[in-house]
């Protein structure tokens, strides 16, 4: 009897305080106990809040199975590939797919291109998408260039103001954009204003007190400003990477970013996660990591050398490796036909069948 109240004073010396908050310079620290965490999660799904639990599908399939039907709050995906194997392409429309799709909004950070640029190629896209699988009738994307300015002329010589709408070629594509197009954002980077934090701080003014939901897509990493400029480039990537992912946790929010390949990755007869330029935070940052490598380059010889047609097929697709995915299986090949001239991919893909050479074990 005389060991229960010592017991008792032992076990509450040992229960955290009620209230466990620390407040510091930048914030505070609140941690929360596994069984509020619990409550908390019971009490968002009796109430039917679970939309932010929902992933959002890139509309690639079967990329989309592949990493449990999309992406989820707090992830970052990094797309990384050589130049021309269609980064931005790929991420472009998936940005398209999601608002598209009336999942999210998103927002397009390109530091390459401008947000004028960008919608031509979604023209272009938007012609091919809706022929799939025939071409017939879509517009190429140097068409599309031509077509713009031709409804000008058009106009001027009639003296009439010009409308892009009332152009035959393009009207079906601007409708179709018209239906997502207050879903999807598109902004130019810019090399002092586009910081990790200033980005942090259009994130939540669009999330506002809603809680909307928001996708966030950087064109590309390595060009993110960040001030003042660190002398090393690794330094500079780390801080950047790791930024994003914070973004990503701390605002619940999907983050997808190009990679580029560093020089070494560059002259690899297969680009490989660790080929990404600038830190090894790359890696470890990531939730998934998708690499794009040209189908004829890294297929095994066995499979082309004596069918010279089927090697030139080849040259038309792109194979897409899911080299980290933490949700699920990675190391997975998946192929996706290049439309490169209407600015798409076939988002309908396959499991590659062929043999691919190994560039962890190749040796020439």
């Amino acid at each position: 009897m005389i060991e229960e109240p010592k017991r008792r004073a032992a076990a509450k010396e040992q229960e955290p305080p009620a209230d466990w908050k620390l407040e510091v310079g930048e914030g505070s620290l609140a941690p929360r106990s596994a069984l509020d965490v619990l409550t908390s999660l019971n009490e968002r799904v009796a109430t039917g809040q679970i939309e932010d639990l929902m992933p959002i599908a890139t509309g690639f399939v079967p990329l989309d199975k592949t990493i449990g039907g999309g992406l989820r709050p707090g992830e970052l995906m990094l797309i990384g590939g050589a130049q021309g194997q269609g980064k931005t392409t790929m991420a472009l429309q998936m940005a398209r797919n999601m608002a598209a799709s009336g999942q999210a909004t998103v927002l397009y950070v390109c530091f390459e291109h401008d947000e004028e640029y960008l919608i031509q190629r979604l023209v272009a896209m938007e012609s091919a998408l809706s022929h799939l699988p025939q071409k017939s009738g879509a517009v190429k994307i140097q068409d599309v260039k031509k077509e713009v300015v031709s409804s000008y002329t058009a106009s001027a010589e009639s003296g009439q103001r010009a409308k892009l709408g009332a152009n035959p070629r393009l009207r079906p594509s601007l409708e179709r954009i018209a239906r997502y197009g207050s879903n999807l954002f598109l902004m130019r980077g810019t090399a002092t204003a586009s910081t990790v934090e200033n980005l942090r701080a259009l994130v939540r003014e669009h999330r506002g007190d809603e809680g909307r939901r928001l996708v966030l897509f950087v064109d590309y990493l390595q060009k993110v400003p960040v001030v003042p400029e660190p002398s090393d480039e690794a330094e500079k990537v780390t801080r950047i990477v790791s930024g994003l992912k914070d973004i990503a946790l701390a605002e619940a929010v999907p983050v997808v970013a190009i990679v580029a390949a560093d020089r070494e990755g560059l002259k690899a007869k297969r680009l490989r996660n660790h080929h990404l330029r600038g830190s090894s935070a790359i890696n470890y940052e990531s939730d998934i990591i998708l690499i794009l490598n040209d189908k004829y380059n890294i297929v095994a010889k066995v499979n082309i050398e004596f069918n010279p047609y089927q090697a030139q097929r080849y040259r038309d697709w792109v194979v897409v490796t899911v080299e980290k995915n933490r949700g699920g299986q990675d190391n997975v090949d998946l192929e996706y036909e290049k439309l490169f001239e209407y600015s798409t991919f076939d988002p309908t893909g396959r499991i590659t069948a062929e043999k691919l050479i190994e560039e962890r074990l190749y040796n020439d």
